[in-house]
């Protein structure tokens, strides 16, 4: 369907990251470039987005006019100490964490994975360094873990203390929680009451169970099948006490499995509410007022899959720009089955890949930069005439 160029008179672009080539912020960039060059006159509008794990902090804080801040915290490991960024604005007294960057799987080497005793301890620490600023509400992204500790070890830097039958503290991991005998929140930080926490969650798992957090999510942390059965055993015990001693169920929350069930720790702890990350995302930086002042949205991302259908950043701009009436194209760097599955009612208006004929991944990867811009000229000049 051919659009005059004078009806787009303004152009939201609104990508996620090219995971291994471009952050959001450079991608949406680059398409401008490629978009100026067919459609110069058209007002662009660059919003980037991500899906509530890596990039959260990197988009989140400029709309919200904060500042970025280095943390020294606990990592994953035992001992393991480094600086984590995490953002914060003083206007609204929103703090912005990703608690991948106190306990990302990409903070432990390959050959030291072991979610048995990885802790979140880290993330507990961020939490405490933004009431310290006088944090009043928290976004919380909880991609890419490399923990399996339900939290625990954010409580505990919290104030709670997790105790064995003889009342001795628990040691940090996921493991130790299959000695639990009692929660003790009276330490828990006062500060807590009264805050609001927001946690960006694309996953529905449960705690426990078959798609659990320990079945799920262990293999890729470095559990063994064995691991996985003694994580989810523990989570069991972890769940069960949450239930009788605090009366919260925490099985029954979708995502409380996510990120080795911080989510499940999160909800527990700081009364935090899980969302769909693209959500919280969007929400957070006023996409819906850019969408209605937009004729065109472009958006994009590395690869799109079967997975557009299941939460990831893409999705979300889809549907509310359905919602919206407002037409969305794409531009990819790879496409996974027959571009005619994403296109037409509920789809794209047009799409184009990165990869193609004639580029292969490993180019793609390499000239992203220069094939997006490319590639967004070539699909914006399909669309007008």
């Amino acid at each position: 369907m051919k659009t005059a160029p004078s009806a787009l008179r303004t152009i939201l672009i609104a990508p996620d990251s090219f995971k291994g080539s471009l952050t959001a912020r450079e991608a949406a960039e680059a398409i401008a470039a490629g978009v100026r060059d067919i459609v110069p006159a058209a007002t662009l509008l660059l919003h980037p987005v991500c899906d509530g794990g890596e990039g959260l902090i990197d988009i989140v804080t400029p709309v919200l006019h904060g500042v970025q801040i280095e943390t020294e915290v606990t990592g994953p490991l035992a001992g393991q100490r480094l600086n984590a960024r995490w953002g914060y604005c003083p206007e609204t007294g929103t703090a912005i964490i990703e608690m991948a960057q106190a306990a990302g799987l990409f903070l432990v080497p390959e050959r030291l994975r072991d979610p048995k005793t990885t802790t979140t301890f880290g993330v507990g620490e961020l939490i405490r360094a933004a009431l310290d600023k006088g944090a009043q509400s928290f976004l919380i992204g909880i991609g890419g873990s490399a923990t399996n500790d339900g939290g625990a070890g954010m409580a505990e830097a919290l104030g709670v203390r997790f105790l064995d039958a003889s009342g001795a503290p628990l040691g940090r991991g996921g493991a130790a929680l299959q000695s639990l005998a009692t929660i003790d929140v009276s330490g828990l930080d006062p500060r807590l009451r009264g805050k609001t926490f927001t946690v960006a969650c694309d996953v529905h798992n449960p705690l426990v169970g078959s798609t659990g957090a320990s079945a799920i999510y262990g293999p890729q942390k470095g559990a063994t099948m064995s691991d996985v059965e003694l994580l989810d055993a523990a989570l069991g015990r972890y769940r069960d006490i949450l239930k009788h001693q605090l009366r919260i169920d925490v099985q029954s929350i979708p995502g409380s499995g996510a990120a080795g069930g911080l989510g499940a720790g999160l909800a527990a702890f700081c009364g935090a509410f899980l969302k769909r990350g693209t959500d919280v995302v969007l929400d957070a930086t006023g996409f819906e007022e850019r969408l209605r002042l937009s004729d065109l949205v472009i958006t994009g991302e590395g690869k799109l899959d079967a997975q557009l259908r299941f939460g990831k950043a893409l999705a979300g701009v889809l549907q509310r720009a359905g919602t919206a009436g407002k037409p969305v194209a794409a531009v990819v760097g790879m496409l996974e089955g027959e571009k005619t599955e994403y296109l037409g009612e509920g789809g794209f208006l047009d799409l184009i890949s990165l990869v193609d004929v004639s580029t292969s991944p490993e180019e793609a990867m390499k000239d992203a930069r220069k094939l997006l811009q490319i590639r967004a000229a070539q699909l914006i000049a399909r669309i007008v005439r």
